[in-house]
This record gives structure tokens, C-alpha cells and sequence, in this order.
């Protein structure tokens, strides 16, 4: 079969898709986690719990088919990024995804046994797994920036060297921390949108901390990103050449992870959006206009997201043991034919996903309030 696209651009392409399946996933599910983690905050009283419990209930299945999409997107258009990315990071990920099998669990058995202490302590645990998870997520992040331990032998074989507790290194607990601010205002502009009353008060509060300590450690994690040592391909790149790790040579500079903003200027629209729409966010939060606030809180999560894409560019796991050995889009993807294919499927059933999404929003529209919740009790979370 002959491909009618070149395959420079099917890498492109596969780039940016990943980019933004990932911040599907950040923004659908990101105020899943961002409720979950402050759930103990926003509400004192069992109704109160069950109000934001139930505002996320019936989307929280439906939100992680990002996360599945974003998974299965690295497992066949970036296969070695998979292999690589679980191998180091297997004690991460099986830490999110404990958090991810606890969240289900927490919502549906609270409120299956009415006693106070049953209830507790599935509310605790929920929001324990939201706070983790965020947590973890940001973690990840930053140590795509400082580079992970690992190598390939001569036939490719991947060796990693790492443990999990070297990834708690101080840049990536400061995206880590950011991340967490960052779903939490994003989850109580959820709430600010779906509930009312204490609850909606108490979840305005949390936006308005929560987005002001996010812009400032985005200012931070900007001014220490200009100091590190950044990863510049400094071979000759062939990127229509078959993917091979070990077919260039990688330098490291400092502040080179920022140069692609002085290259292409208009890649500056992700970190404006990442300011401008935590500080909307609060605006909209002040004035009580919940779909704003949400919609603001979102551009900020993309305008993060795609601030590290554009950073890493074209990198997608660096490793700070063997420089030459890191991966990026042009040796780390699938056959061109491959990534054609996947393209087809993409472009049929994303729109699907996105009608379905929409419709199922539709239908779930309106308030939850706790004068519903004590009508409608038995058949709630």
C-alpha cells in the first residue's frame, strides 16, 4: 500500500496528537482529580460530600477514555517511548494507577453503609488518590525536562537505571506541586459550575488560592527551566530516515530548553494562555460565572500542557545518563505506514468521541444541589 503522506509529516502529525490527547485527558478528567482533592475542603457536611461527589459520579468513566486514547496512541505510534517510559517510570505508574482503580471504588461504596466512620474514610481516601495522582502526574513531567537514567545496548536493548525515588528530585516536585494546583483550581471551577451554595462558595476560595500559587510556580518553573541543562540534537537529523535511538549525537546547553521561543515566536501563545487563563479564571470566579471560570481554567491547563510540549520539542524522553540514547519524535515513532493507518482510525472515530462527549454533557447539565441530593438519595452516589 502506498502512503500519500510523507513520513516527516506523520511524525508531526503523531506529535501533536499526542500533545493534544493529552490534554484531553488533563482538561476531561483533570476536574475529576481536582474534585477528589479537595473534596474534604469544599464540603463539611455528608450532603455537602455527596453534592461534589455526585457532580463528577456520572462523567468520571467517560473522562478517562483520554487516558486510555493518550496510552494507546504512545503504544503504537511511539512503541520504544512506551517500552521506555513504563520500564523507568513502572513504580509511578503503578502508583496511578492504584489511585485510578481507588477513585471508582471510593465513589461507589460511601455511600453504600450510612455510618459516619465508613463514609470518612472512603472520603479521605478519595482524596488522597486525587491529590497523588495530580501529584505524580506533575512529578513525570519534570523529569522529562532533567533527563531519566537509562541507555540502549549496541542491539537496542533498553537498560534503566534508575529507582522510583530518584524522580523526587527537587525541579520535578516543583511541577509536581504545580500540577496539583493546577487540577485543583481547575476541579473547583467544576464545582463553581455544578453545585451551589457552601459548597460552590468554599470551591470559589479554593480557585482563587489555587490559581494564583499555580501562576507563580509556573513563573518559577519557567525561570529555573532558562538555568538547566537543556537537550539540543546536534547531528545531522534525517526525519524521514527509519527510527533508530542511537542514530544521532546529543549535546546539552544551558537554557536551550526555552530556545524554540526566540526560533518561533508564536509558540509564546502556550505560555500566555497558561498565565491568562488561570488569572480569567479568578475573574470569572469573582464574579460568579461558573462556565467561564471552567472554560478559562481549561485554556490554562492546555496553555501549561503545550508550554512543555513546545519546550521539549522535538524530545520526548530524554535521558541524562546516555544524551545520544534520548528520544524524540523522529527515531522513537512507528512505520510510516503504520502511523497512516492509526490516522485513518483517528480521524473516524475522534469526532465519535467528541459527539458522544458532547451529547453526554448535555444530558448531565444543571446543578447538583443538596435539596437534590436528599430527594434522589437512593439512587445517587
Amino acid at each position: 500500500m502506498n502512503v500519500p503522506m510523507d513520513y516527516e509529516s506523520l511524525r508531526l502529525i503523531w506529535w501533536l496528537l499526542l500533545s493534544v490527547l493529552i490534554t484531553g485527558f488533563a482538561v476531561m478528567d483533570g476536574f475529576d482529580l481536582g474534585v477528589a482533592g479537595q473534596l474534604l475542603m469544599v464540603a463539611r457536611t455528608d450532603e455537602q460530600r455527596r453534592v461534589a461527589v455526585n457532580s463528577i459520579g456520572p462523567v468520571w468513566d467517560g473522562n478517562q477514555v483520554w487516558f486510555i486514547l493518550g496510552g494507546g496512541a504512545v503504544f503504537a505510534a511511539f512503541p520504544v517511548l512506551y517500552a521506555a517510559a513504563f520500564s523507568g517510570l513502572y513504580a509511578a505508574m503503578f502508583l496511578v494507577l492504584l489511585t485510578f482503580i481507588v477513585r471508582p471504588v471510593c465513589i461507589d461504596f460511601r455511600s453504600k453503609v450510612a455510618d459516619p466512620r465508613w463514609r470518612a474514610t472512603w472520603d479521605i481516601t478519595l482524596s488522597l488518590a486525587g491529590l497523588l495522582a495530580a501529584l505524580l502526574f506533575g512529578v513525570a513531567v519534570g523529569n522529562l525536562f532533567l533527563g531519566l537514567p537509562f541507555h540502549f545496548t549496541p542491539d537496542l536493548r533498553l537498560v534503566y537505571e534508575g529507582g522510583f525515588f530518584g524522580l523526587l528530585r527537587p525541579f520535578a516536585l516543583l511541577c509536581g506541586l504545580a500540577s496539583v494546583a493546577m487540577l485543583l483550581m481547575h476541579g473547583a471551577s467544576w464545582l463553581l459550575l455544578k453545585t451551589n451554595g457552601e459548597v460552590a462558595a468554599r470551591a470559589r476560595r479554593v480557585l482563587l488560592v489555587s490559581a494564583v500559587v499555580l501562576i507563580i510556580l509556573f513563573a518559577i518553573g519557567g525561570l529555573w527551566l532558562a538555568r538547566l541543562d537543556g537537550f539540543v540534537i546536534s547531528s545531522a537529523l534525517d526525519p524521514t530516515a527509519p527510527s533508530n535511538p542511537l542514530d544521532k549525537q546529543v549535546t546539552r546547553i544551558p537554557g536551550s530548553w526555552l530556545s524554540v521561543y526566540g526560533r518561533s515566536p508564536w509558540v509564546l501563545l502556550a505560555p500566555i494562555a497558561g498565565f491568562a487563563g488561570p488569572l480569567l479564571a479568578c475573574l470569572w470566579a469573582w464574579l460568579r460565572r461558573g462556565g467561564l471560570a471552567f472554560l478559562c481554567s481549561a485554556l490554562g491547563v492546555a496553555g501549561i500542557i503545550f508550554t512543555a510540549a513546545f519546550s521539549l520539542f522535538p524530545f520526548l524522553l530524554p535521558s541524562d545518563l546516555d544524551p545520544a540514547a534520548s528520544l524524540t519524535l523522529w527515531d522513537a515513532s512507528s512505520s510510516q505506514r503504520t502511523l497512516f493507518i492509526m490516522l485513518v482510525a483517528v480521524i473516524v472515530f475522534l469526532p465519535i468521541i467528541l459527539l458522544y462527549t458532547g451529547w453526554a454533557f448535555r444530558v448531565l447539565r444543571g446543578k447538583v444541589t443538596e435539596a437534590y441530593v436528599r430527594e434522589h438519595g437512593d439512587s445517587l452516589y
